[in-house]
Protein backbone atom coordinates (compact mmCIF):
# COMPACT_ATOMS: atom_id res chain seq x y z
CA UNK A 1 0.00 0.00 0.00
CA UNK A 2 1.61 3.15 -1.13
CA UNK A 3 0.13 6.75 -0.42
CA UNK A 4 -0.97 9.01 -3.53
CA UNK A 5 -2.56 12.19 -3.98
CA UNK A 6 -4.12 13.46 -7.49
CA UNK A 7 -1.46 10.80 -9.36
CA UNK A 8 -2.61 9.38 -12.25
CA UNK A 9 -1.22 5.44 -12.54
CA UNK A 10 -1.39 3.16 -15.63
CA UNK A 11 0.72 0.02 -14.88
CA UNK A 12 2.55 -1.64 -12.14
CA UNK A 13 4.87 -4.51 -12.87
CA UNK A 14 6.87 -7.07 -9.91
CA UNK A 15 9.78 -8.08 -10.78
CA UNK A 16 8.75 -7.87 -14.71
CA UNK A 17 5.45 -9.34 -14.35
CA UNK A 18 2.10 -7.28 -14.91
CA UNK A 19 0.40 -6.38 -11.05
CA UNK A 20 -3.45 -5.83 -10.03
CA UNK A 21 -3.82 -2.17 -8.46
CA UNK A 22 -6.71 -0.33 -7.41
CA UNK A 23 -7.12 2.75 -5.63
CA UNK A 24 -8.37 2.80 -2.27
CA UNK A 25 -11.24 5.56 -0.81
CA UNK A 26 -10.44 9.00 -1.10
CA UNK A 27 -9.43 10.86 2.03
CA UNK A 28 -9.63 15.07 2.67
CA UNK A 29 -5.78 15.71 2.75
CA UNK A 30 -4.47 12.15 2.96
CA UNK A 31 -5.28 11.28 -0.65
CA UNK A 32 -5.85 8.13 -2.11
CA UNK A 33 -4.30 4.75 -1.10
CA UNK A 34 -2.57 2.48 -4.03
CA UNK A 35 -3.08 -1.11 -3.13
CA UNK A 36 -0.70 -3.25 -5.38
CA UNK A 37 -1.02 -6.99 -5.25
CA UNK A 38 1.77 -8.82 -6.04
CA UNK A 39 1.83 -11.47 -8.63
CA UNK A 40 3.43 -14.08 -6.68
CA UNK A 41 3.89 -15.43 -3.17
CA UNK A 42 6.92 -13.30 -1.50
CA UNK A 43 9.70 -15.32 0.00
CA UNK A 44 11.37 -13.91 3.27
CA UNK A 45 14.27 -12.66 2.46
CA UNK A 46 13.37 -12.76 -1.29
CA UNK A 47 13.76 -8.76 -3.48
CA UNK A 48 10.48 -7.28 -5.08
CA UNK A 49 11.32 -4.43 -7.47
CA UNK A 50 7.89 -2.81 -8.24
CA UNK A 51 8.26 -0.17 -10.93
CA UNK A 52 5.25 2.48 -11.42
CA UNK A 53 4.26 4.24 -14.77
CA UNK A 54 2.32 7.09 -13.29
CA UNK A 55 1.56 10.83 -13.79
CA UNK A 56 1.47 13.54 -11.40
CA UNK A 57 -1.55 16.47 -11.77
CA UNK A 58 -1.00 20.07 -12.43
CA UNK A 59 -2.89 20.96 -9.36
CA UNK A 60 0.01 18.51 -7.41
CA UNK A 61 -0.43 20.06 -3.89
CA UNK A 62 3.59 19.88 -3.60
CA UNK A 63 4.78 21.47 -7.10
CA UNK A 64 4.30 25.48 -8.20
CA UNK A 65 5.04 25.83 -11.51
CA UNK A 66 5.28 29.71 -12.60
CA UNK A 67 5.19 31.08 -16.22
CA UNK A 68 8.12 32.78 -17.63
CA UNK A 69 6.64 36.30 -16.92
CA UNK A 70 6.40 34.60 -12.81
CA UNK A 71 10.07 34.48 -13.02
CA UNK A 72 12.71 37.57 -12.66
CA UNK A 73 14.38 36.61 -16.02
CA UNK A 74 10.83 36.03 -17.72
CA UNK A 75 12.33 34.50 -20.23
CA UNK A 76 12.11 30.22 -18.96
CA UNK A 77 9.29 28.97 -16.52
CA UNK A 78 10.40 27.48 -13.28
CA UNK A 79 9.48 24.32 -11.01
CA UNK A 80 10.14 24.19 -7.61
CA UNK A 81 8.51 21.28 -5.07
CA UNK A 82 8.25 21.48 -1.35
CA UNK A 83 6.81 18.10 0.43
CA UNK A 84 6.98 18.56 3.61
CA UNK A 85 4.83 17.51 5.43
CA UNK A 86 2.96 14.95 3.58
CA UNK A 87 3.01 16.35 -0.42
CA UNK A 88 5.83 13.85 -1.49
CA UNK A 89 2.82 11.57 -2.22
CA UNK A 90 1.36 14.47 -4.64
CA UNK A 91 4.73 13.90 -6.62
CA UNK A 92 5.17 10.25 -6.51
CA UNK A 93 3.67 7.26 -5.14
CA UNK A 94 5.92 6.42 -1.93
CA UNK A 95 5.36 5.58 1.90
CA UNK A 96 4.80 8.86 2.75
CA UNK A 97 5.68 8.93 6.58
CA UNK A 98 8.83 10.48 8.20
CA UNK A 99 8.94 6.94 9.77
CA UNK A 100 10.26 5.07 6.70
CA UNK A 101 13.64 5.84 5.35
CA UNK A 102 15.50 5.48 1.88
CA UNK A 103 18.43 6.31 -0.63
CA UNK A 104 17.32 7.30 -4.05
CA UNK A 105 18.74 7.73 -7.56
CA UNK A 106 17.19 9.80 -10.26
CA UNK A 107 17.53 11.16 -13.70
CA UNK A 108 15.44 14.21 -14.94
CA UNK A 109 14.85 15.27 -18.44
CA UNK A 110 14.24 19.23 -19.26
CA UNK A 111 14.74 21.88 -21.94
CA UNK A 112 18.29 21.84 -22.62
CA UNK A 113 18.59 25.75 -21.37
CA UNK A 114 17.19 24.86 -17.98
CA UNK A 115 18.86 23.76 -15.13
CA UNK A 116 17.27 20.14 -12.62
CA UNK A 117 18.82 20.09 -8.90
CA UNK A 118 17.57 17.42 -6.76
CA UNK A 119 18.17 17.10 -3.00
CA UNK A 120 21.00 14.56 -3.61
CA UNK A 121 24.89 14.72 -4.78
CA UNK A 122 24.92 16.01 -8.86
CA UNK A 123 25.81 12.82 -10.51
CA UNK A 124 26.43 14.12 -14.09
CA UNK A 125 24.80 15.58 -17.13
CA UNK A 126 24.25 14.31 -20.53
CA UNK A 127 21.96 14.77 -23.99
CA UNK A 128 18.36 13.09 -23.56
CA UNK A 129 18.83 10.30 -26.67
CA UNK A 130 15.17 10.43 -27.11
CA UNK A 131 15.38 14.11 -27.89
CA UNK A 132 18.03 16.42 -29.14
CA UNK A 133 16.42 19.92 -27.83
CA UNK A 134 16.56 18.23 -23.80
CA UNK A 135 19.44 17.18 -21.07
CA UNK A 136 19.43 14.78 -18.57
CA UNK A 137 20.72 15.32 -15.03
CA UNK A 138 21.25 12.28 -12.42
CA UNK A 139 21.24 12.26 -8.87
CA UNK A 140 22.09 10.12 -6.43
CA UNK A 141 21.33 10.41 -2.77
CA UNK A 142 22.77 7.70 -0.47
CA UNK A 143 22.20 8.84 2.71
CA UNK A 144 18.68 7.31 3.85
CA UNK A 145 15.98 9.92 4.52
CA UNK A 146 12.47 10.45 4.88
CA UNK A 147 10.59 10.83 1.28
CA UNK A 148 9.85 14.75 2.37
CA UNK A 149 13.08 15.91 1.57
CA UNK A 150 12.76 14.61 -1.89
CA UNK A 151 13.49 17.78 -3.28
CA UNK A 152 13.54 19.00 -7.29
CA UNK A 153 13.81 22.45 -9.01
CA UNK A 154 14.26 23.41 -12.21
CA UNK A 155 14.64 27.02 -13.90
CA UNK A 156 17.34 29.03 -15.54
CA UNK A 157 19.46 28.73 -12.49
CA UNK A 158 23.03 29.81 -12.55
CA UNK A 159 25.65 29.09 -9.55
CA UNK A 160 27.97 31.16 -7.33
CA UNK A 161 30.71 29.44 -5.43
CA UNK A 162 30.70 30.42 -1.84
CA UNK A 163 33.09 27.98 0.42
CA UNK A 164 34.63 24.55 -0.65
CA UNK A 165 31.73 22.54 -0.27
CA UNK A 166 28.89 24.96 -1.42
CA UNK A 167 27.94 26.68 -4.26
CA UNK A 168 24.53 29.61 -4.05
CA UNK A 169 22.16 29.11 -6.90
CA UNK A 170 19.48 31.84 -8.30
CA UNK A 171 18.44 32.89 -11.81
CA UNK A 172 20.40 34.91 -12.67
CA UNK A 173 19.32 38.59 -11.35
CA UNK A 174 20.06 37.28 -8.15
CA UNK A 175 22.95 35.26 -7.98
CA UNK A 176 25.47 37.78 -6.67
CA UNK A 177 23.33 39.52 -4.17
CA UNK A 178 22.66 36.07 -2.75
CA UNK A 179 26.49 35.18 -3.31
CA UNK A 180 27.47 38.16 -0.77
CA UNK A 181 24.10 37.19 1.44
CA UNK A 182 25.11 33.77 2.17
CA UNK A 183 29.03 33.95 2.78
CA UNK A 184 29.20 33.11 5.87
CA UNK A 185 27.91 29.63 4.83
CA UNK A 186 31.43 27.85 5.62
CA UNK A 187 31.47 29.42 8.78
CA UNK A 188 28.46 28.35 9.95
CA UNK A 189 29.27 24.61 8.62
CA UNK A 190 32.83 24.60 10.44
CA UNK A 191 31.07 25.52 13.72
CA UNK A 192 27.96 23.28 13.50
CA UNK A 193 30.23 20.08 12.88
CA UNK A 194 32.51 20.90 15.68
CA UNK A 195 29.17 21.09 18.31
CA UNK A 196 27.01 18.10 16.38
CA UNK A 197 29.44 15.99 14.78
CA UNK A 198 30.79 15.40 10.81
CA UNK A 199 28.69 16.83 8.51
CA UNK A 200 27.87 13.45 6.48
CA UNK A 201 26.04 14.98 3.52
CA UNK A 202 29.10 15.89 0.97
CA UNK A 203 27.70 19.04 -0.66
CA UNK A 204 26.04 21.79 1.06
CA UNK A 205 24.42 24.00 -1.55
CA UNK A 206 22.03 27.12 -1.53
CA UNK A 207 18.91 27.52 -3.64
CA UNK A 208 16.75 30.98 -3.72
CA UNK A 209 14.16 30.49 -4.72
CA UNK A 210 11.35 33.32 -6.58
CA UNK A 211 9.35 34.95 -3.91
CA UNK A 212 6.41 32.57 -3.68
CA UNK A 213 8.20 30.22 -1.15
CA UNK A 214 6.07 29.22 1.51
CA UNK A 215 8.42 29.22 3.99
CA UNK A 216 11.79 31.08 5.63
CA UNK A 217 14.15 27.51 4.51
CA UNK A 218 13.51 24.05 3.52
CA UNK A 219 16.53 21.80 4.60
CA UNK A 220 16.34 19.58 1.65
CA UNK A 221 19.17 17.54 1.58
CA UNK A 222 22.71 18.52 -0.27
CA UNK A 223 20.71 21.51 -1.09
CA UNK A 224 18.71 24.23 1.33
CA UNK A 225 16.10 25.90 -0.11
CA UNK A 226 15.78 29.47 0.97
CA UNK A 227 13.03 32.23 0.41
CA UNK A 228 14.51 35.98 -1.67
CA UNK A 229 13.55 37.56 1.10
CA UNK A 230 16.71 36.69 3.84
CA UNK A 231 18.50 39.14 0.90
CA UNK A 232 18.35 41.91 3.24
CA UNK A 233 21.66 43.20 1.62
CA UNK A 234 23.81 43.16 5.07
CA UNK A 235 23.50 39.45 6.22
CA UNK A 236 21.63 39.85 8.99
CA UNK A 237 19.17 37.59 8.36
CA UNK A 238 21.35 34.54 7.93
CA UNK A 239 20.19 32.61 10.92
CA UNK A 240 17.65 30.74 8.99
CA UNK A 241 20.91 29.46 6.83
CA UNK A 242 22.35 28.35 10.42
CA UNK A 243 19.05 26.71 10.95
CA UNK A 244 18.95 24.67 7.97
CA UNK A 245 22.59 23.70 8.05
CA UNK A 246 21.43 22.42 11.75
CA UNK A 247 18.68 20.06 10.29
CA UNK A 248 21.60 18.17 8.58
CA UNK A 249 22.19 16.90 11.78
CA UNK A 250 18.59 17.11 13.53
CA UNK A 251 15.96 16.53 11.40
CA UNK A 252 17.88 14.94 8.38
CA UNK A 253 19.96 12.32 10.17
CA UNK A 254 17.74 12.38 13.57
CA UNK A 255 14.22 12.23 12.61
CA UNK A 256 10.71 12.68 14.10
CA UNK A 257 8.91 9.49 13.51
CA UNK A 258 5.28 11.40 13.09
CA UNK A 259 4.79 14.59 12.97
CA UNK A 260 3.29 14.42 16.28
CA UNK A 261 7.09 14.71 17.36
CA UNK A 262 7.88 17.20 15.44
CA UNK A 263 9.37 19.43 18.11
CA UNK A 264 12.23 16.42 17.82
CA UNK A 265 13.26 18.13 14.23
CA UNK A 266 12.56 21.81 15.04
CA UNK A 267 13.32 22.40 18.75
CA UNK A 268 16.71 20.85 18.68
CA UNK A 269 17.96 22.67 14.92
CA UNK A 270 16.67 26.10 16.76
CA UNK A 271 18.84 25.27 20.15
CA UNK A 272 21.52 24.35 17.61
CA UNK A 273 21.16 27.48 14.83
CA UNK A 274 21.52 29.13 18.49
CA UNK A 275 24.38 27.96 19.52
CA UNK A 276 26.28 28.29 16.08
CA UNK A 277 25.30 32.33 16.44
CA UNK A 278 26.78 31.86 19.80
CA UNK A 279 29.75 30.79 18.67
CA UNK A 280 30.08 33.01 15.76
CA UNK A 281 28.68 36.62 17.47
CA UNK A 282 28.97 35.71 21.08
CA UNK A 283 26.96 34.70 23.89
CA UNK A 284 24.61 37.64 24.76
CA UNK A 285 23.72 37.27 20.97
CA UNK A 286 22.69 34.01 21.46
CA UNK A 287 20.64 35.02 24.65
CA UNK A 288 18.75 37.62 22.38
CA UNK A 289 17.84 35.54 20.10
CA UNK A 290 15.84 32.96 22.70
CA UNK A 291 14.70 36.31 24.40
CA UNK A 292 13.47 36.93 21.07
CA UNK A 293 11.70 33.61 20.21
CA UNK A 294 10.51 33.22 23.69
CA UNK A 295 8.44 36.54 22.71
CA UNK A 296 7.68 34.81 19.50
CA UNK A 297 6.35 31.64 21.21
CA UNK A 298 3.82 33.88 23.17
CA UNK A 299 2.43 35.92 20.41
CA UNK A 300 1.94 32.36 19.05
CA UNK A 301 -0.45 31.65 21.60
CA UNK A 302 -2.06 34.76 22.17
CA UNK A 303 -3.05 34.07 18.77
CA UNK A 304 -3.88 30.21 18.92
CA UNK A 305 -5.06 30.82 22.63
CA UNK A 306 -3.18 29.38 25.68
CA UNK A 307 -5.75 26.23 25.69
CA UNK A 308 -5.79 25.30 22.30
CA UNK A 309 -4.14 21.72 21.98
CA UNK A 310 -1.90 22.44 18.90
CA UNK A 311 0.17 24.69 21.99
CA UNK A 312 0.73 21.29 23.43
CA UNK A 313 4.59 20.63 22.67
CA UNK A 314 3.36 16.85 21.27
CA UNK A 315 -0.36 18.02 19.89
CA UNK A 316 -2.52 14.94 18.71
CA UNK A 317 -2.85 14.84 15.00
CA UNK A 318 -5.61 12.75 14.64
CA UNK A 319 -7.58 13.76 11.35
CA UNK A 320 -5.65 17.10 12.01
CA UNK A 321 -3.80 18.38 8.44
CA UNK A 322 0.28 19.19 8.92
CA UNK A 323 0.16 22.14 7.45
CA UNK A 324 -2.94 23.25 9.40
CA UNK A 325 -1.24 22.51 12.65
CA UNK A 326 2.13 24.39 11.48
CA UNK A 327 3.02 27.15 14.17
CA UNK A 328 6.20 28.53 15.96
CA UNK A 329 5.40 25.80 18.96
CA UNK A 330 7.41 22.88 17.99
CA UNK A 331 10.48 25.31 17.09
CA UNK A 332 10.13 28.13 20.21
CA UNK A 333 8.61 25.62 23.21
CA UNK A 334 10.65 22.95 21.78
CA UNK A 335 14.19 24.95 22.10
CA UNK A 336 12.72 26.53 25.63
CA UNK A 337 12.64 22.81 27.12
CA UNK A 338 16.04 22.86 25.50
CA UNK A 339 17.53 25.85 27.13
CA UNK A 340 16.12 25.21 30.46
CA UNK A 341 17.18 21.68 30.53
CA UNK A 342 20.95 23.49 29.68
CA UNK A 343 21.20 25.68 32.23
CA UNK A 344 19.65 23.22 34.83
CA UNK A 345 22.20 20.41 33.72
CA UNK A 346 25.27 22.09 34.36
CA UNK A 347 25.58 24.64 31.44
CA UNK A 348 25.94 24.88 27.64
CA UNK A 349 29.26 22.62 27.34
CA UNK A 350 27.35 19.56 29.52
CA UNK A 351 24.62 19.83 27.43
CA UNK A 352 26.17 20.22 24.10
CA UNK A 353 27.90 16.98 24.82
CA UNK A 354 24.14 15.19 25.47
CA UNK A 355 23.26 16.46 21.96
CA UNK A 356 26.45 15.32 20.31
CA UNK A 357 25.41 12.09 21.74
CA UNK A 358 21.66 11.97 20.95
CA UNK A 359 22.91 12.48 17.20
CA UNK A 360 25.23 9.69 17.03
CA UNK A 361 22.61 7.20 19.10
CA UNK A 362 19.75 7.58 16.62
CA UNK A 363 21.50 9.19 13.53
CA UNK A 364 19.71 6.99 10.72
CA UNK A 365 16.99 6.37 12.52
CA UNK A 366 13.17 7.93 13.10
CA UNK A 367 11.90 8.74 16.86
CA UNK A 368 9.74 9.69 18.92
CA UNK A 369 9.47 11.60 22.10
CA UNK A 370 9.99 8.50 24.34
CA UNK A 371 13.00 7.58 22.85
CA UNK A 372 14.16 10.90 23.47
CA UNK A 373 13.20 11.19 27.07
CA UNK A 374 14.93 7.37 27.37
CA UNK A 375 18.48 8.51 26.06
CA UNK A 376 18.16 11.56 28.27
CA UNK A 377 17.65 9.73 31.48
CA UNK A 378 20.43 7.21 30.64
CA UNK A 379 22.76 10.33 30.26
CA UNK A 380 21.99 11.90 32.96
CA UNK A 381 21.38 9.26 35.19
CA UNK A 382 21.86 10.86 38.49
CA UNK A 383 19.41 13.88 38.21
CA UNK A 384 16.56 11.40 36.66
CA UNK A 385 14.49 12.73 39.97
CA UNK A 386 14.70 16.20 39.07
CA UNK A 387 14.29 15.28 35.10
CA UNK A 388 10.77 13.06 35.81
CA UNK A 389 9.38 16.24 37.48
CA UNK A 390 10.30 18.92 34.68
CA UNK A 391 8.75 16.69 31.79
CA UNK A 392 5.84 16.21 34.04
CA UNK A 393 4.82 19.89 33.50
CA UNK A 394 5.83 19.52 29.39
CA UNK A 395 4.42 16.72 28.67
CA UNK A 396 1.93 15.15 31.14
CA UNK A 397 -0.38 18.45 31.87
CA UNK A 398 0.86 20.15 28.10
CA UNK A 399 -2.17 22.48 28.06
CA UNK A 400 -1.35 24.18 31.02
CA UNK A 401 1.41 25.84 28.96
CA UNK A 402 4.34 25.79 31.36
CA UNK A 403 5.90 28.86 30.39
CA UNK A 404 6.24 30.19 33.60
CA UNK A 405 8.74 27.17 34.08
CA UNK A 406 11.55 28.22 31.63
CA UNK A 407 11.42 32.32 31.55
CA UNK A 408 13.55 34.65 33.78
CA UNK A 409 16.65 33.02 32.48
CA UNK A 410 18.11 34.88 29.55
CA UNK A 411 21.30 37.72 29.45
CA UNK A 412 19.34 40.91 28.26
CA UNK A 413 21.92 42.83 27.42
CA UNK A 414 21.43 43.38 24.10
CA UNK A 415 17.36 43.35 24.68
CA UNK A 416 17.40 46.18 27.51
CA UNK A 417 17.43 49.39 25.04
CA UNK A 418 14.62 47.59 23.15
CA UNK A 419 13.05 46.93 26.17
CA UNK A 420 13.22 50.75 27.56
CA UNK A 421 12.12 52.31 23.91
CA UNK A 422 9.24 50.13 23.65
CA UNK A 423 8.29 51.14 27.12
CA UNK A 424 8.70 54.86 26.35
CA UNK A 425 6.36 54.50 23.51
CA UNK A 426 3.67 52.45 25.43
CA UNK A 427 3.64 54.76 27.82
CA UNK A 428 3.86 58.16 26.22
CA UNK A 429 1.31 60.87 25.86
CA UNK A 430 0.27 62.87 22.61
CA UNK A 431 1.72 65.56 24.54
CA UNK A 432 5.03 63.36 24.54
CA UNK A 433 5.28 62.85 20.83
CA UNK A 434 8.04 65.65 20.24
CA UNK A 435 10.40 63.80 22.62
CA UNK A 436 10.84 60.84 20.30
CA UNK A 437 13.71 61.52 17.67
CA UNK A 438 15.70 59.59 15.12
CA UNK A 439 18.33 58.74 17.59
CA UNK A 440 16.56 56.76 19.27
CA UNK A 441 17.41 54.15 17.26
CA UNK A 442 21.19 55.47 15.17
CA UNK A 443 22.80 52.59 17.50
CA UNK A 444 20.15 49.83 17.12
CA UNK A 445 21.49 46.63 15.08
CA UNK A 446 18.82 45.75 12.58
CA UNK A 447 17.66 42.60 15.36
CA UNK A 448 17.34 45.28 17.75
CA UNK A 449 15.10 47.13 15.66
CA UNK A 450 13.13 43.71 15.24
CA UNK A 451 13.06 42.96 19.06
CA UNK A 452 11.90 46.51 19.59
CA UNK A 453 8.47 46.25 17.60
CA UNK A 454 7.59 42.73 18.56
CA UNK A 455 7.75 44.00 22.02
CA UNK A 456 5.24 46.49 20.96
CA UNK A 457 2.96 43.81 19.47
CA UNK A 458 2.67 41.96 22.23
CA UNK A 459 1.16 44.99 23.95
CA UNK A 460 -2.21 46.42 23.16
CA UNK A 461 -2.62 48.57 19.68
CA UNK A 462 -0.96 52.21 20.06
CA UNK A 463 -3.00 54.69 18.89
CA UNK A 464 -2.64 56.03 15.48
CA UNK A 465 -1.16 58.87 15.98
CA UNK A 466 2.02 56.87 17.63
CA UNK A 467 2.72 55.07 14.52
CA UNK A 468 2.54 58.06 12.30
CA UNK A 469 4.90 59.79 14.27
CA UNK A 470 7.31 56.98 14.36
CA UNK A 471 6.89 56.67 11.24
CA UNK A 472 8.12 60.79 11.00
CA UNK A 473 11.20 60.05 13.22
CA UNK A 474 12.71 56.37 12.02
CA UNK A 475 11.23 56.33 8.55
CA UNK A 476 10.54 52.68 8.69
CA UNK A 477 9.04 53.15 5.50
CA UNK A 478 11.68 53.22 4.16
CA UNK A 479 13.27 49.96 5.39
CA UNK A 480 13.65 46.56 3.22
CA UNK A 481 14.69 44.04 5.95
CA UNK A 482 11.83 42.12 5.57
CA UNK A 483 11.79 40.77 9.14
CA UNK A 484 11.18 44.52 10.70
CA UNK A 485 8.97 45.65 7.77
CA UNK A 486 6.69 42.63 8.60
CA UNK A 487 6.24 43.66 12.52
CA UNK A 488 6.30 47.43 11.30
CA UNK A 489 3.40 46.99 9.10
CA UNK A 490 1.40 45.10 11.36
CA UNK A 491 1.93 47.48 14.17
CA UNK A 492 0.51 50.24 11.77
CA UNK A 493 -2.74 47.98 10.86
CA UNK A 494 -3.18 47.03 14.53
CA UNK A 495 -2.85 50.82 15.39
CA UNK A 496 -5.83 51.30 12.28
CA UNK A 497 -3.10 53.48 10.89
CA UNK A 498 -5.09 53.43 6.91
CA UNK A 499 -1.68 54.88 5.28
CA UNK A 500 0.00 51.66 5.77
CA UNK A 501 -2.97 49.31 3.94
CA UNK A 502 -1.73 49.31 0.70
CA UNK A 503 1.74 49.08 2.05
CA UNK A 504 0.59 45.76 4.15
CA UNK A 505 -1.54 44.34 1.25
CA UNK A 506 1.69 44.75 -1.12
CA UNK A 507 4.19 42.79 1.44
CA UNK A 508 1.42 39.79 1.57
CA UNK A 509 1.12 39.32 -1.93
CA UNK A 510 4.21 40.61 -3.40
CA UNK A 511 6.11 37.60 -1.35
CA UNK A 512 4.43 34.38 -0.20
CA UNK A 513 6.44 33.39 2.76
CA UNK A 514 3.75 32.32 5.23
CA UNK A 515 5.25 33.65 8.09
CA UNK A 516 4.82 37.33 6.59
CA UNK A 517 1.39 36.71 4.19
CA UNK A 518 -0.84 35.03 6.69
CA UNK A 519 -0.49 37.20 9.51
CA UNK A 520 -0.77 39.78 7.43
CA UNK A 521 -3.64 38.82 5.57
CA UNK A 522 -5.53 38.35 9.00
CA UNK A 523 -4.36 41.43 10.07
CA UNK A 524 -5.78 43.24 7.40
CA UNK A 525 -8.81 40.68 7.89
CA UNK A 526 -9.68 42.14 11.12
CA UNK A 527 -9.50 46.28 10.08
CA UNK A 528 -12.96 46.52 9.09
CA UNK A 529 -11.72 49.47 7.06
CA UNK A 530 -9.94 46.96 4.59
CA UNK A 531 -11.61 43.95 5.58
CA UNK A 532 -13.21 43.57 1.91
CA UNK A 533 -9.53 44.78 0.13
CA UNK A 534 -7.74 42.29 2.04
CA UNK A 535 -10.51 39.58 0.15
CA UNK A 536 -10.34 41.05 -2.80
CA UNK A 537 -6.53 41.06 -3.25
CA UNK A 538 -6.11 37.56 -2.34
CA UNK A 539 -8.84 36.65 -4.65
CA UNK A 540 -6.71 38.17 -7.19
CA UNK A 541 -3.85 36.88 -6.25
CA UNK A 542 -4.81 33.03 -5.96
CA UNK A 543 -3.60 31.44 -9.26
CA UNK A 544 0.22 32.92 -8.38
CA UNK A 545 0.32 31.42 -4.88
CA UNK A 546 1.49 28.52 -3.61
CA UNK A 547 -1.01 25.85 -2.97
CA UNK A 548 -0.05 25.91 0.24
CA UNK A 549 -0.16 28.81 0.68
CA UNK A 550 -3.24 29.56 -1.09
CA UNK A 551 -5.28 27.01 1.29
CA UNK A 552 -4.14 28.25 4.37
CA UNK A 553 -5.04 32.00 3.81
CA UNK A 554 -8.25 30.94 2.43
CA UNK A 555 -9.06 29.30 5.93
CA UNK A 556 -7.80 32.13 7.47
CA UNK A 557 -10.08 34.65 5.24
CA UNK A 558 -12.90 32.55 6.44
CA UNK A 559 -13.11 31.46 2.29
CA UNK A 560 -12.86 28.10 2.78
CA UNK A 561 -13.52 26.32 5.70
Amino acid sequence: VLDTRDLQVFKVTVNGQDAKFAFGEKHSFKGTPLEIALPFELRRGQEAIVEICFESSPKSSALQWFTPEQTSGKKHPFLFSQCQATHCRSILPCQDTPAVKLTYYAEISVPKELVALMSANRDGEMPDPEDSSRKIYRFSQNVPIPCYLIALVVGDLQSRKIGPRTLVWAEKELVDKSAYEFAETEAMLRTAEDLAGPYVWGQYDLLVLPPSFPYGGMENPCLTFVTPTLLAGDRSLSSVIAHEISHSWTGNLVTNKTWEHFWLNEGHTVYLERRIAGRLFGEQFRHFHALGGWRELQNTINTLGDKNPMTNLVPNLNEVDPDVAYSSVPYEKGFALLFYLEQLLGGPDVFIGFLKAYIQQFAYKSIGTEDWKKFLYSYFKDKVGILLNILQEFFVFPTCNPLFLISGRYDTTLANACIALSQRWIKAKESDLGSFSSADVKEMSSHQLVEFLALLLLEAPLPASHVQRMQQVYDFNAIHNSEIRFRWLRLCIKSRWEEAIPLALKMATDQGRMKFTRPLFRDLYGFDKCRDLAVKAFLEHRASMHPVTSMLVGKDLKLDQ
